[in-house]
């Protein structure tokens, strides 16, 4: 869009025509009264003429010597510059002639002045002073000509000039304020969300004209995208709204998950926040062990509804799925997605839980046994030591002091077994939270101890037991393989984990061995005791007897 004819060129226009009209005023009535400057010195000198020629016919008729002295004045005052000023070409022509003719009339009184004629002069010199008072009216008329002139022009230049005022404010109103008034207005219009305001002037050839048409492009362009942002907003209204609700969900699972300890119910409650959240008929969630599998479920699920699945993946491996079923709306995708993100933290967590609380255990156990290495192994020792060099100071002086000594050293060699057992016993180690690997990390340093086969069958999860069971299983499982590498002669022993029908964990230990002659422990060991007070721990019962076919089979039955 082009500007045909620019309010500001014409604006300048303008001003600078009623600038030009103005100095054309103002200099021709300044050249023009510059012009009447002397108009009062020619008044005044062809005034004196009149009193120089009486002056003259009076000395002429006296006879005065100095006669020649005022005929020169006289001649001087006729042929003053401000007279001669007279013949320019600007002069009326009437004021020329009489001032011709003055001089021309001058010239014949002068022959008469000099020839001694006062009669023939006083004669003429009437009608010579008439013709001076003709010329003095004229010199006046051409001085109020000029006046005349300078106010004529001086008139003419304020109407011009006031003319061109008229038209300025005539084209601002047309051409700049009524334009910017309906422009004003459109603004209002759609500053209050009105895109139908009144039409704007787009014939304008001005600046105005294209903001007009820019403007009303604009406000065209602009409902469209009123409208087009309005449908957005509810849009984004609504996706908001979505976000939000999931986000109240998220912040709920994530305090299930942070309000306490990361147990099975922790992992219940989550599945139970979001199935009520979403309206779903059924919800679970199953994790895959290294070598099992645990899942926990919210609702009861119907067979006619169709199982929808998302894979749960960790550090880019699946660990588990999420399983639901929905009789109306589905769920948010990306709600269902943060909820199997968390969840796969969460599985993440509780292992490192479990984990941290084992390394906990280990390290009071490990304190305890460093305990009783630095005091009750020191002591025991230094007592055997004692006992040496008591035998060797009785030598065999006595011999029923070295029956009590032998006894003393027997029971003190008992003690120091029981000892060394129960330091290894406090000493064991767990480096991963997994049933199945912590039992592999158990049963790795019994390998070397004996050429039996040592199987392991392991199907409970890691949620069936927290830390503490955990190293109670453990204990009792190590202790039991123990005592089958040590008593039974075993060449084969093997471990299983499992649930039972009723939904009990159990942990059997069979071998092949000799097999078991009695429950009672000899004096000094303590092992099975210790096993049975480790299974009431757990809130489960221990199980020794002989196998079916030979060997020992010990089993440990406790509740999830």
């Amino acid at each position: 869009m082009l500007v045909k004819r620019s309010v500001t060129s014409s604006l300048a226009k303008a001003l600078i025509s009623i600038m030009i009209l103005s100095v054309l005023s103002t200099g021709v009535a300044l050249i023009t009264v510059a012009a009447s400057l002397r108009d009062a010195e020619a008044v005044n000198i062809a005034g004196s003429l009149r009193m120089q020629s009486y002056r003259l016919a009076y000395k002429l008729a006296n006879g005065s010597t100095d006669l020649n002295k005022y005929l020169a004045q006289y001649q001087q005052s006729l042929l003053a510059p401000a007279l001669l000023k007279l013949n320019r070409f600007y002069v009326p022509r009437d004021v020329q002639e009489k001032y011709q003719t003055l001089r021309q009339s001058w010239q014949e009184l002068e022959k008469q002045i000099l020839a001694g004629d006062p009669e023939n002069y006083q004669f003429n010199v009437a009608s010579y002073v008439a013709q001076i008072d003709q010329f003095v009216l004229a010199l006046q008329r051409y001085s109020e000509l000029k006046l005349g002139i300078v106010a004529a022009i001086s008139f003419v230049g304020y109407i011009a000039i006031a003319a061109l005022v008229l038209f300025c404010i005539r084209f601002m109103r047309r051409q700049v304020v009524t334009p910017l008034k309906r422009l004003v207005d459109a603004s209002l219009h759609i500053r209050q969300r009105d895109f139908s305001h009144p039409p704007l002037d787009v014939s304008l050839p001005n600046e105005l004209g294209v903001l007009s048409q820019t403007f009303t492009a604009m406000s065209g362009d602009l409902s469209k995208l009123y409208k087009s942002l309005e449908s957005k907003v509810e849009e984004k209204t609504e996706r908001l709204q979505q976000a939000n609700r999931t986000l109240e969900v998220l912040y709920s699972c994530s305090q299930a998950l942070s309000a306490g300890q990361l147990d099975q119910r922790a992992f219940e409650k989550v599945l139970l926040i979001v199935r009520l959240s979403e309206q779903l008929q059924c919800i679970r969630l199953n994790v895959e062990d290294n070598f099992s599998r645990w899942q926990v479920s919210s609702g009861e699920p119907a067979a006619a509804l169709e199982w929808h699945d998302l894979v749960i993946v960790q550090d880019n491996k699946p660990v588990g799925s999420l399983n639901w079923q929905h009789q109306q709306q589905p769920p948010h995708p990306h709600l269902i997605q943060s909820v199997a993100n968390m969840l796969s933290r969460g599985v993440y967590f509780n292992r490192a839980q479990k984990q941290h609380m084992q390394f906990l255990l280990m390290e009071e156990r490990s304190t305890i046994a460093r305990e009783l290495h630095d005091s009750l192994a020191q002591a025991l020792t230094f007592l055997r030591i004692q006992l040496t060099l008591l035998k060797r100071t009785l030598a065999d002086n006595s011999p029923p002091a070295h029956d009590i000594i032998d006894d003393f050293d027997r029971a003190l060699a008992d003690a120091y077994r029981q000892l060394r057992e129960l330091l290894a016993t406090f000493r064991l180690t767990i480096q991963d939270a997994d049933l199945n690997t912590a039992l592999q990390q158990v049963l790795e340093p019994l390998k070397l101890l004996t050429p039996a086969r040592i199987q392991l069958h392991c199907r409970l999860a890691s949620q069936a037991l927290n830390a503490q069971q955990q190293v109670h299983a453990l204990q009792i499982v190590r202790e039991a393989v123990l005592n089958a590498i040590k008593h039974a002669d075993a060449q084969e022993i093997v471990i299983r984990c499992e649930i039972t029908p009723d939904g009990n964990n159990q942990i059997t230990i069979c071998d092949d061995g000799s097999g078991i002659d009695s429950l009672d422990e000899p004096e000094g060991h303590y092992g099975l005791n210790i096993m049975s007070e480790r299974a009431a721990r757990l809130g489960g019962t221990l199980h020794i007897q002989r196998g079916k076919e030979k060997g020992t089979e010990v089993c440990l039955t406790f509740p999830p």
